[in-house]
């Protein structure tokens, strides 16, 4: 018989996971990887439905949310 230890989460993932949408998610992630796909086109979807109902601005204002995570990631990328 082996003990399974777990991590205990911190305090912001315990407030993420209070969330009720949020922590739905983070929890369904972490008993199954590959549901991040499916909430991946669930994400494109409603982009995608939000630029059809209205337009330019839909798509300027999710260029503008994404520009720290790409800061993020050249970053990350350019760490020696």
């Amino acid at each position: 018989m082996t003990l399974a230890t777990t991590n205990a989460p911190s305090p912001l993932g315990r407030l993420a996971r209070a969330i009720p949408v949020l922590g739905q998610v983070i929890r369904d992630i972490e008993r199954d990887t590959n549901s991040i796909y499916y909430l991946l086109v669930i994400l494109l979807t409603a982009l995608v439905l939000a630029i059809q109902t209205w337009g330019l601005p839909a798509l300027v204002l999710t260029a503008l949310a994404l520009v720290p995570v790409m800061f993020v990631l050249l970053v990350l990328i350019a760490r020696p």
